[in-house]
């Protein structure tokens, strides 16, 4: 039968508790540090989140501010221009005469409305732009930090 030092079961009484306090509380404050840090980055993406957060709000709500008066002004021309040619049509006095006036309406309406589309699309094309900038911005910033990560 094999028999057992008594030597190893006592080796533990020669570890020295200055030293396992001393490692522990180096361990603690490595681990303080680390979180400390952590938070701190935690805490500076979410500031910038909100940041970005804000600013495509404040971009999305002056783009369908101004998207809704290029429709207004579109409605108000259509009207405007409806209205003249009801006008134009109370004094027509031949049948020949109401198919010239509303072929020009008709003509001269479908190029308002042509310019209109074209502007709507150009104001709409740019109110996309601003929004997206801060979500682009951002995006890019942190695929920065995570390549020099």
């Amino acid at each position: 039968m094999a028999t057992k030092k008594t030597d190893d079961v006592f080796s533990i009484a020669s570890i020295d508790p200055s030293k396992v306090s001393e490692s522990f509380r180096e361990f603690a404050e490595k681990g303080a540090a680390q979180s400390k840090e952590a938070y701190a980055k935690m805490k500076e993406a979410a500031e910038d989140a909100t940041k970005t957060v804000e600013a495509t709000l404040e971009s999305a709500q002056a783009g369908s501010v101004e998207l809704g008066l290029k429709a207004i002004e579109a409605l108000r021309t259509n009207a405007e221009n409806s209205l003249s040619h009801m006008e134009a049509l109370l004094g027509v006095k031949s049948v020949s005469e109401l198919f010239e006036l509303q072929t020009a309406f008709l003509r001269k309406q479908a190029e308002v409305v042509v310019e209109q589309a074209r502007t709507l699309q150009e104001t709409s094309k740019k109110v996309a732009e601003k929004v997206s900038a801060p979500g682009k911005s951002a995006a890019e910033k942190a695929m920065k930090s995570f390549k020099t990560a």
